[in-house]
């Protein structure tokens, strides 16, 4: 696909918005030695989330629609590990904590997994829809199936399978008939021996 001056803005954009909030993100994090643990701690979370949502942005530009959708496989493969790390590396009641809380890496590294998460688990990005002709559409569904074998046997169905079932339906009524006659003679044989 050939890209358009708007493309190719949207992606200068995109890499200096990353840009910036880089630089932006060493002023904050020299505010962190200025505060307290616990402040610093969340301001880091903060930074490194709204990152994640920054590289979201930036990965997703291009042409096409924003497609709307849930993704629970994302929402507990990405998003739920992502927040119990942050949350057992900050809460010390929390499993795990020891081992996290030294390692500021794998906080840092679960706090842009759920900045990149969040949205991911909402929307796929920009996806172009193709257009398909009505040819390529019925060449491309399945063909058969149970409705299609169904419309052929009725297709197929002759006057000969109509007149078996006709045959079958009176050998049917004949029995019911003969069946109804021998009750109708014991019941009168049972009346003539208490009589």
């Amino acid at each position: 696909m050939k890209k358009s001056s708007r493309d190719k803005l949207n992606l200068f954009f995109s890499s200096f918005l990353v840009i910036g909030f880089i630089i932006c993100s060493y002023f904050f994090m020299s505010l962190t030695s200025r505060v307290g643990q616990a402040a610093a701690n969340l301001i880091s979370v903060a930074v490194y989330v709204l990152f994640g949502l920054i590289i979201f942005y930036a990965t997703r530009v291009g042409e096409g629609e924003a497609i709307k959708r849930f993704s629970p496989i994302v929402l507990c493969i990405l998003d739920v590990p992502a927040l119990f790390i942050i949350i057992a590396s900050l809460a010390p009641a929390f499993p795990l904590h020891d081992a996290l809380a030294t390692q500021p890496v794998v906080l840092t590294f679960a706090c842009i997994a759920l900045g990149y998460g969040i949205p991911y688990t909402f929307l796929s990005g920009f996806e172009l829809k193709e257009e398909i002709s009505e040819d390529a559409l019925s060449e491309a569904l399945v063909q058969g199936g149970i409705a299609e074998e169904l419309a052929q046997a009725d297709e197929v169905a002759t006057e000969e399978d109509v007149e078996d079932l006709e045959a079958l339906d009176g050998v049917e009524a004949e029995e019911v008939e003969a069946e109804e006659v021998e009750a109708e003679e014991v019941e009168a044989e049972e009346t003539a021996d208490a009589e």
